[in-house]
């Protein structure tokens, strides 16, 4: 696995502790699937948050969240529902998007819920 998915993989690790500890329930990471890939699958509240995670190096040029497309978002419509075909729930589904920056005293998480329709 080359080095950027190295850390792409470390940022979702991270983001999904920042979850946990805030009262959500992982129910899958990195889910795959013809379309493409759900980072995070979680729940809590009654939702069921589909997480898409984005690291950077810094917000300097951009802001992480910025890199979720309107491509990317159609993507991950797609992926979310292949997912709750297979997977039965009563739960609201919502699309997150987690900003995940390098700190001194660990990662810093910009966590944005119902990001997008």
């Amino acid at each position: 696995m080359d080095r950027r998915k190295l850390a792409g993989r470390r940022a979702e690790a991270d983001c999904a502790e920042y979850l946990r500890r805030r009262g959500y329930k992982i129910l899958g990471m990195n889910y795959s699937c013809r379309v493409g890939e759900l980072d995070i699958i979680a729940e809590k509240g009654g939702f069921v948050a589909f997480v898409e995670v984005k690291e950077r190096a810094n917000s300097g040029f951009a802001q992480a969240r910025e890199a979720v497309t309107s491509a990317k978002r159609r993507k991950l419509r797609m992926a979310a529902q292949l997912w709750l075909a297979a997977n039965e729930t009563s739960l609201q589904p919502r699309f997150d998007v987690a900003e995940v920056y390098p700190g001194e005293r660990g990662p810093v998480i910009n966590y944005i819920e119902n990001a997008f329709e």
